[in-house]
């Protein structure tokens, strides 16, 4: 999963929860798309209440692959405003440059791109931008103006 998808997860948690998203076809439709596994599913259903599983299947979620996010926004046909919600999250989420360019696909972006993540930074680059609260980009291409 992007980190702006995990962004996106993490900024809208709490609201999520609220939605006891695991009930109804959720689970199934990610359990036969692959992104989640039979431990899975018995392990979210093991929970009590609706918000802890709708909060254990949010902490599986990122690990499950780079189409885990969009397979998750398809599996919320039952709830369109989430769905939406998500959308619009996403869309607020991918930055602009400096120089008012849009900052290139995901595929340039692993290719050309290190990432410093709360303080801790994966690799040595010269310039960087500031993209989200807890992520910055280094990207060599594009210096700061």
């Amino acid at each position: 999963m992007e980190a702006r998808d995990k962004q996106v997860l993490r900024s809208l948690r709490l609201e999520l929860g609220a939605e006891v998203l695991v009930e109804g076809l959720v689970l199934q439709y990610l359990y036969q798309e692959g992104i989640l596994t039979e431990n899975h599913i018995q392990e979210i259903k093991a929970q009590t209440t609706g918000l802890r599983k709708t909060m254990l299947l949010l902490d599986i979620l990122p690990s499950r692959g780079p189409k885990a996010f969009d397979t998750f926004l398809d599996s919320l046909q039952e709830f369109p405003w989430v769905r939406e919600k998500l959308e619009k999250a996403r869309e607020e989420v991918t930055a602009e440059l400096p120089t008012g360019k849009k900052i290139p696909g995901s595929s340039d972006l692993k290719r050309n791109s290190l990432v410093l993540v709360r303080g801790r930074c994966c690799g040595i680059n010269h310039c960087f931008l500031q993209l989200l609260p807890d992520i910055l980009l280094f990207h060599k291409d594009e210096g700061l103006t």
